[in-house]
């Protein structure tokens, strides 16, 4: 085992690698991984720019730049800021809130299968959601979202709660099973929703499969404070995630207050997790891959994994769905059809390495 440097208390111990996995991330040293954080933040701001023009009615870089500096009430700039500025923002904002959380279960539970969609958070919080619109008949994003925050609470703790069950406790793959069982479960209870409601499935069937089309601007900035809070969080408990990768005993030898280092990663993220599933439906397999890609390019210290998710998991997503857009023109795939078809081979390759037992 890896030993960590630090003395006692500090939290500042460096994760051991996975197995199976490199010592260091492609980028050494920390000017390299640094140039390589400035590079993802260019990715994310390309990606913004191509969600900008991309669509059914063709924009130039040029038009969709004089639409936001100097609108002018042309078709071009309604265009811009009520239909593709709310779509690329509710893109960034699920994405942060998918990615980081991704990044702080697979640290907490040492499972590199760990994700908001796969661990079943994001379909207990769709499931909250679709309850609360069609039983309750809430219809605002203030309203559902505290709805989506206790479904993804409760789908946490039934899954680690199945997933702890028997000999071996909460391994990797029974974690994985856990929470494909429930996903089903919940997803057929909001299909047989939908289909009782029929008022409902109108409203419902984009949405539950994951869209960037249903939050405007004032929806957005309802879900920001809770992705804000969040982040800061998952910020706060960064350097434990390293300390807890090296055992429990290990991490209380280094000081580390586990049961507090849980509370407020699990607080993190069912914030993150459900504010991005009430904005954007439950969207998968991002906040899985991402924290692998973000690993592989900067090693295994949490203090460089978040930043990198906090930029290539939004881009990730945007870029998703302006493939959705031009796909099957003029018709668009929503996004989460496009991440499962992406990222369903991803954990296929994951699950049959059975190297990645620990992080």
């Amino acid at each position: 085992m890896t030993g960590a440097t630090a003395p006692p208390g500090t939290g500042c111990a460096t994760a051991p690698r996975a197995p199976g996995e490199p010592r260091r991330g492609l980028l050494s040293g920390r000017a390299g991984r640094a140039a390589g954080l400035a590079s993802a933040g260019l990715v994310l701001a390309a990606a913004c720019a191509l969600s900008l023009v991309t669509g059914n009615y063709a924009l130039s870089f040029t038009d969709a730049v004089s639409a936001l500096v100097a609108p002018a009430g042309s078709e071009a700039d309604r265009i811009v800021w009520q239909v593709r500025v709310p779509r690329t923002a509710t893109g960034v904002l699920a994405g942060v809130g998918l990615g980081i959380a991704g990044a702080v279960m697979q640290g907490l539970t040492r499972n590199p299968l760990a994700g908001p969609g796969i661990l079943g958070v994001n379909a207990g919080a769709a499931f909250a959601v679709v309850v609360a619109m069609s039983v309750f008949q809430v219809g605002a994003l203030t309203g559902y979202l505290w709805f989506s925050f206790a479904g993804a609470a409760l789908a946490a703790v039934f899954v680690y709660a199945l997933g702890s069950l028997g000999a071996g406790g909460a391994a990797p793959v029974k974690l994985a099973l856990a929470g494909a069982a429930l996903s089903a479960m919940v997803g057929s209870a909001t299909t047989a929703i939908t289909l009782l409601d029929p008022s409902a499935l109108d409203g419902f069937r984009f949405w539950t499969v994951g869209s960037l089309t249903r939050a405007d601007t004032g929806q957005l900035l309802v879900a920001a404070p809770a992705v804000l809070v969040g982040l800061c969080l998952a910020a706060a408990v960064r350097r434990e995630l390293n300390t807890v990768a090296l055992g429990e005993d290990m991490a209380r030898g280094l000081g580390t207050r586990l049961a507090s280092t849980r509370a407020l990663g699990a607080v993190a993220v069912v914030l993150l997790a459900g504010a991005a599933t009430a904005i954007a439906g439950p969207i998968t397999f991002v906040g899985l891959v991402v924290p692998h890609i973000a690993r592989a390019l900067t090693g295994p210290d949490y203090r460089w994994i978040m930043p990198w998710c906090l930029l290539l998991a939004p881009a990730v997503l945007v870029l998703a769905d302006v493939l959705g857009r031009v796909l099957i023109r003029p018709e668009q795939l929503q996004v989460g059809i496009v991440t499962g078809l992406i990222g369903a081979p991803f954990f296929i390759h994951l699950v049959r390495r059975r190297k990645v037992a620990q992080l």
